[in-house]
């Protein structure tokens, strides 16, 4: 018995008894012996989630898809993706030997340091989902990104799940010459474009230079493309979502009907990469399908709060992200109000240019009432949607709790963008206003 573990998880009894978690007993575990992470002996089964949008909720899904199918599985559930949170996950699921007591381990990994953790967790299964512009003094460049990416996978010899939508993760099958490709797609469905406004990263193509040529854009640069010279990009994809139906929230595959947890475009990018997951393990689609319907989204993913009227939280953190949750707000029925956190914490990136790339002048409809302006850079956000001629409808707020307090005295449906390190407290002040609705 290593000391230490027991110290450890020790640590994490007494805050669960206390109604606690986080990140706390990694902490101290990786203070305490920098090589933690590297003694456990993992699951069979370890699926990797990496990327740049929407990895929590990916990782959620597949989880949530192999318990249905009878495994055991544990996972990262709110999205603790750097060396504390992997530790504290790992420690609280293992015995007294390191061994993790499960048949399968799904573990979100940020893309900053996979290509550390990636020696360390001997994955079976990797998932990459998308790759976008993220918080340049936090990330650097996305290019940097990728090629670190393609070093980890180029002796990779397990299954490689990528979406085939995108060009920068598609890159990924050219290096990784020892794995097995599984590409994922989402077909043309009724808001495809065939030509975007949107950032678009992967406009050339990384194999011969030339500009990519699209079929469609679903949304930023993913789509269907292909290169006129090369060929880059012409994939057979082995898990291909087509006819989504927003009237109904359902998609189909392979000839049947399944559910869309959420009625947006980047959730079907979420079954898809579940379902691949599921076939490359050999698993029964239906019990994806299951985890779609019952899927209720939290830890700030679309979360709903009863206040005076219900308060909808997402996350924000780039402008991909930002356009896509505005796309969500801005197509749900009635007069809304919405407040914007802006930090500039070490996890949100001190940088907060990226709000000029942003598309805010969506906002600039009837729809929209009011925008409350909070956080640390809330007179950053102001200004940004003042140059879109929207000052007339801006409230800055810099207090969080005076900022939700001013959505519930407003008893209008809203709707809050928040950052990172903004989320949690925020979702807590949400949680305690709400509940004195319910008293």
């Amino acid at each position: 018995m290593d000391i230490r573990l027991k110290f450890v998880q020790t640590v994490q009894s007494v805050l669960a008894k206390a109604g606690r978690g986080g990140s706390l007993p990694g902490s101290i575990a990786l203070k305490m012996d920098p090589h933690f992470i590297e003694k456990f002996i993992m699951p069979k089964t370890v699926v990797l989630v990496t990327g740049t949008n929407g990895k929590t909720t990916t990782q959620n899904l597949i989880a949530d898809s192999l318990r249905e199918a009878g495994l055991k599985t544990i996972n990262n559930h709110r999205g603790d993706n750097l060396n504390i949170g992997i530790a504290s996950l790992l420690a609280a699921n293992s015995d007294s030997a390191f061994r993790v007591q499960a048949d399968a381990a799904v573990v979100e990994v940020d893309e900053l340091t996979v290509y550390r953790q990636f020696k360390n967790l001997h994955p079976t299964v990797m998932v990459v989902n998308n790759f976008f512009r993220d918080q340049l003094d936090r990330a650097g460049e996305m290019e940097t990104i990728i090629r670190k990416i393609q070093e980890v996978t180029e002796d990779f010899e397990g299954d490689l799940v990528l979406n085939g939508d995108d060009p920068n993760v598609c890159r990924i099958a050219d290096s990784a010459k020892k794995a097995r490709i599984h590409f994922y797609s989402v077909g043309r469905q009724s808001s495809s474009k065939t030509v975007t406004d949107e950032a678009s990263e992967g406009k050339f193509c990384p194999r011969c230079g030339r500009r990519l040529a699209y079929d469609y854009y679903q949304y930023s640069h993913i789509g269907r493309f292909h290169c006129d010279g090369c060929g880059f990009g012409k994939i057979e994809p082995e898990v291909l979502i087509e006819d989504i139906d927003y009237d109904n929230q359902t998609f189909m595959y392979e000839g049947k009907e399944y559910h869309n947890f959420l009625n947006t475009i980047y959730s079907a990018y979420n079954c898809a990469a579940t379902l691949c997951v599921m076939k490359v393990l050999g698993l029964n689609p239906a019990n994806a399908d299951e985890t779609f319907r019952t899927m209720v989204l939290n830890e700030g993913r679309n979360e709903i709060f009863e206040l005076s009227k219900p308060c909808v939280i997402n996350l924000i953190k780039n402008p991909t992200g930002s356009n896509e949750t505005m796309k969500f707000i801005l197509g749900q029925p009635g007069r809304k109000n919405i407040c914007i956190l802006l930090n500039d914490n070490d996890q949100d990136g001190h940088d907060v240019s990226w709000i000029w790339d942003a598309h805010f002048e969506r906002l600039n409809v009837p729809e929209v009432n009011k925008i409350v302006c909070s956080g640390l850079r809330a007179y950053d956000i102001a200004l940004r949607l003042k140059y879109e001629g929207l000052e007339d409808r801006v409230v800055v707020i810099e207090d969080a709790k005076e900022a939700v307090k001013w959505l519930d005295e407003a008893n209008l449906e809203s709707h809050i963008m928040a950052t990172y390190t903004a989320l949690h407290s925020t979702r807590a002040i949400l949680r305690k206003e709400a509940a004195g609705h319910g008293s």
